[in-house]
């Protein structure tokens, strides 16, 4: 049984930082990418970040790049996002997703196939 669990949310102070991290388990994820959404009760989902478990390539949002690395450790079948410079918008529930497959351009949540239960981030102006 595949689970994803999700962990180091917190609140933050605008421009600081914070690194969440996605336990994998239940199966081998070497082709699969990983994926964070957020999204806040009572809106829509935002795509965050992707990785290729297999070659590392990653992909951002408009919104965090420059600002947030998402990576990803083999030994551990952990990823991580790397949150720096927060923002007040970045406030959020996190969500880690997983998707079987190579292509990381991949935005629409709709077509991952497994999620954790997701981690609060609060960041305060």
């Amino acid at each position: 049984q595949v689970q994803l669990v999700e962990s180091g949310g917190g609140l933050v102070q605008a421009g600081g930082s914070l690194r969440l991290s996605c336990a994998a388990s239940g199966r081998t994820f070497s082709n699969y990418v990983m994926g964070w959404f957020r999204q806040a009760p009572g809106k829509e989902s935002e795509f965050v970040a992707t990785i290729s478990w297999r070659v590392s390539i990653t992909y951002y949002s408009d919104s965090v790049k420059g600002r947030f690395t998402i990576s990803r450790d083999n030994a551990k079948n952990t990823v991580y996002l790397q949150m720096n410079s927060l923002k007040p918008e970045d406030t959020d529930v996190y969500y880690c997703e997983a998707r079987e497959g190579l292509e990381v351009a991949r935005v629409n949540r709709a077509e991952y196939d497994y999620w954790g239960q997701g981690t609060q981030v609060t960041v305060s102006s």
